[in-house]
C-alpha cells in the first residue's frame, strides 16, 4: 500500500543539513535519462548528490555518450562519475578472449571517465544452480579484477537477494564468493536491502568479512527511510567494519516520480545524524 503524501511530508520535514558525500545509482531515473541526459544530470546535482554510478554503458559509450564528454557534463554539473554498473555473463572457453577484449574497452572507457570503481551486477542463472559454476564466475572475475587493478580501478560485485537465500551442497552462494575471490582483485557493492529480503544481516558479513564492502547500495523497498525495515542505524553503526568508502542511493520503485522519490533519499541521509560518511 503506498503511503499517503501527508505522511511523507510529516517523514521527510528535516531541518537543512550540511550535504554529505552520496551518491546516486542512475538507474533510479532509468526513464528520464533515457529521454534526456543532461536534464537527468542536471536534476541529479540539484538534489544534493555528489556522484554518480551509471548502468548505461555500451559499446564504448555512456548513456550514448563518449566517456570524455559524460565526464565533462557530470563535472559542469558539480558530480564525480565514481562507479559503474557492467558486466558479462561467463564466457566458455571458446570465447573467453572476446570476453576479456570487451573488458579492456569496458575499462578504458571508464579510466577515461574517472571512475574507480566497476562492478557487475548479475550473473548467468547457472551460477545459481551449481558450485562449479560459481567457483568458475569467482575465478572470471579474479581476472576481471586483476585486469581494473592494472588500470587503477577496483572491480566489485553487486548482489541481489538469491545471493543470500540459495544454498548449493549447504554453502551459501554470497559467502563462496567472498571466499573464492581474491579481497586484492574483487571488492563487493553490498546492497543492503538485497541483502535483507534475502534473509541476511548486512552487519554479520561486514563482522565476519571486515574491509570487503567498499561500496554500499543505500537502499529501501521505495523511498529511503520510508520506514524502518532496514533499521539503517544498525547498519550505519558497523560501516567502519565493512570497510565502506562510499554509499550510493538507488530507487527501483517510487511513491513519488523518480526525481522526487530521489530528492526524498537524499534527504533522509543527509539529515539522519548516524549516517557519517568517510573522508
Amino acid at each position: 500500500m503506498a503511503v499517503t503524501g501527508l505522511v511523507f511530508s510529516a517523514l521527510y520535514s528535516f531541518k537543512a543539513n550540511p550535504q554529505k558525500n552520496i551518491g546516486l545509482q542512475l538507474y533510479s531515473i532509468r526513464d528520464s535519462i533515457k529521454k534526456d541526459v543532461p536534464g537527468a544530470i542536471a536534476k541529479v546535482a540539484k538534489m544534493g548528490y555528489k556522484f554518480v554510478e551509471p548502468a548505461g554503458y555500451a559499446d564504448g559509450k555512456l548513456y550514448g555518450m563518449s566517456p570524455v564528454a559524460f565526464k565533462a557534463l557530470c563535472k559542469k554539473n558539480g558530480l564525480k562519475v565514481l562507479s559503474s554498473h557492467v558486466g558479462q555473463t561467463l564466457p566458455d572457453a571458446a570465447n573467453m578472449a572476446k570476453s576479456m577484449a570487451w573488458w579492456d574497452a569496458c575499462i578504458d572507457a571508464h579510466v577515461a571517465v574517472g571512475a574507480k570503481f566497476l562492478v557487475q551486477p548479475f550473473m548467468g542463472a547457472g551460477a545459481y544452480r551449481s558450485l562449479d559454476t560459481l567457483k568458475l564466475y569467482c575465478d572470471y572475475f579474479n581476472k576481471i579484477g586483476e585486469k581494473c587493478k592494472a588500470k587503477g580501478i577496483q572491480f566489485g560485485y553487486h548482489n541481489h537477494d538469491k545471493e543470500f537465500s540459495t544454498k548449493l551442497k549447504g554453502e551459501t552462494i554470497y559467502d563462496f564468493m567472498l571466499a573464492n575471490t581474491d579481497p586484492k582483485k574483487v571488492m563487493f557493492e553490498m546492497d543492503l536491502y538485497w541483502a535483507r529480503i534475502g534473509g541476511a544481516n548486512p552487519v554479520d558479513y561486514f563482522n565476519k568479512y571486515p574491509g570487503r564492502f567498499q561500496l554500499w547500495h543505500i537502499k529501501d523497498k521505495k523511498e529511503v527511510g520510508a520506514d524502518d525495515f532496514m533499521k539503517f542505524s544498525e547498519i550505519w553503526a558497523a560501516a567502519p567494519k565493512s570497510g565502506m568508502k562510499y554509499g550510493v542511493v538507488e530507487v527501483e520503485e517510487y511513491n513519488f516520480d523518480e526525481f522526487t522519490s530521489c530528492k526524498m533519499s537524499i534527504d533522509f541521509l543527509n539529515a539522519a545524524p548516524y549516517v557519517v560518511m568517510p573522508k
